[in-house]
Order: structure tokens, then sequence, then C-alpha cells
């Protein structure tokens, strides 16, 4: 896909045959370093959660020519630094990075609310709040954070509806868990 500034996108990958990607807990924070050094500078992050075996990002691309550079440097750094560390060989990701341009406002709603709800959906946390790979707990707490929370919160009017909004898969699952449906 064709990616062009000032236009927000659903950035994502996977393991190369749906392996892990994050071995240990340091992984996921290297991770995000490098994402901060290569690709924040040319994006504006919305939210992100990274899994064991994938990660989600949604975010806005400020500079074209450069977030396509800093996006390979990234993917680089961190594929060759896992497979230094790990005795590895061979492609981390399942190829190239895949991006969704995010088109109509009911999608930024249902962009962000998917990425925080992965941990509960693939049974990692109970809570979204529980899990530490994930931007959620960024918009919960007064901490410092380099996601445009502010933005975000004003795109849902407020923290309450913000919170409201990302409960409704959660009651959705409870619903499904108490009838056995899968």
């Amino acid at each position: 896909m064709k990616i062009n500034p000032d236009i927000c996108y659903h950035l994502y990958n996977r393991g190369n045959n749906k392996e892990p990607i994050f071995f240990e807990p340091e992984n996921y924070t290297y991770f995000l370093n490098q994402f901060k050094k290569y690709v924040l500078p040319f994006s504006d992050v919305y939210s992100y959660c990274l899994m064991p075996n994938h990660f989600h990002f949604f975010i806005k691309i400020n500079d074209k020519a450069l977030f396509e550079k800093g996006i390979k440097n990234f993917f680089i750094s961190y594929s060759k630094a896992i497979n230094k560390k790990y005795n590895r060989v061979g492609s981390l990701f399942q190829g190239r990075y895949k991006v969704s341009e995010i088109t109509s406002n009911s999608y930024y709603t249902r962009i962000i609310t998917y990425i925080h709800q992965n941990p509960v959906v693939g049974k990692l946390a109970i809570n979204m709040e529980d899990y530490k790979y994930s931007s959620y707990t960024a918009y919960i707490s007064e901490k410092e954070t380099l996601i445009n929370r502010q933005e975000v919160l004003d795109w849902f009017e407020g923290l309450d509806s913000f919170i409201e909004n990302h409960k409704i898969i959660k009651d959705e699952l409870e619903i499904n868990q108490l009838l056995n449906i899968k």
C-alpha cells in the first residue's frame, strides 16, 4: 500500500511462521525504544499493542520519505539485535509490515479499541490495564507519554467515554463465556 503524509494508518506485522518476535520482557522495551528512535520522529502515535508474536500501531505519518527510511532502519535494527542475541538466522517478521488506511470516523474509534483489546481477546490479560505492552495504561494514567493522549481523549469526548468504549468487547466476551460460545 502506498503511504501518504498526514494520513492515519494501522501499522502491523507478525513473526515469520506466526512465531514469537518477543522472547522476554526486555525485548518489548528494546522494540519500543527502537521505534521511538527510528519512527516516532516522523509520525504521531495514537495507540499500540505488542503481543508475543505480533504488534499493532495506530499512527499518522508526518513525513513520508523519512518515515519510510526510519521504519526500514527500525525493523533492521530490531531483527539484527534479536537474531544476534538468540543465535537466530533468517527473517524475524513475516514479510514487509502492513498498513491499512484509517478512512472513517468509526474506523478511527474502532482501531484504537481493537488494538487495546488484543491482550484480553488473546487471553494474555483479564483487563486491558493489566497488560504492560499496550498504550492503554497511558490513557488512564496522568504520567508523561509520547502517545497523542489528549487528541484521542478529545476524539472520545473524554476519559470516561474512552473507557466505556473499550468495555464493549469485554462485555461481549463475558457474555460469550457465560453462554459457552466461542
